[in-house]
């Protein structure tokens, strides 16, 4: 902890991040042309200063340390931090991801009291036809009434087709 009033690298580190993510805040709902154009004006400069800021940090911050390790991990994916600027349509993050497979491995952890494997996969199988009905901005309660409703129905792979969340249209 820092003693009041000072400033760590942490808070300095931070500091950049939340810069960045203020500007994405601001362009959320541009279009993607128009958010490259704003990273590339003011979000590449912070971005710059931050590089210069973590290999000026790299050479005094011993690496075993909790921030040292922090700073390790950033130097290593500090190509992948900064490929959001190369598009517009490109997240900074990939929050909306892990929020999708929240449930996923919510359940994983459920599957293990599966009282047999093909209960087991019958689990995964739902859940996954359930996220990805979410993913596809389906109403899961209707979109499995119509699939329970239809699928015995189904006579070729294609009817079968028709049913997955990317393929239907729900009334």
């Amino acid at each position: 902890m820092q003693p009041k009033g000072k400033i760590g690298k942490a808070d300095q580190g931070l500091a950049f991040i939340q810069k960045l993510y203020a500007i994405e805040k601001k362009i959320k709902e541009e279009p993607p042309n128009k958010r490259y154009q704003v990273r590339q004006n003011e979000a590449k400069p912070i971005l710059d200063k931050l590089k210069d800021w973590l290999d000026k940090s790299l050479l005094t911050v011993p690496p075993k340390t909790a921030i040292g390790k922090a700073l390790v991990y950033l130097n290593n994916q500090w190509d992948r931090l900064v490929g959001y600027i190369d598009a517009g349509h490109y997240p900074i993050d990939n929050n909306a991801a892990e929020r999708a497979i929240r449930p996923f491995t919510i359940g994983r952890k459920n599957w293990m009291f599966s009282k047999s494997q093909a209960g087991a996969n019958a689990s995964a199988n739902l859940y996954s036809l359930i996220e990805t009905a979410k993913a596809n901005e389906l109403n899961v309660f209707e979109y499995l009434q119509r699939v329970f409703k239809e699928l015995p129905n189904a006579e070729t792979a294609e009817q079968v087709e028709a049913l997955l969340p990317w393929n239907i249209e729900l009334s």
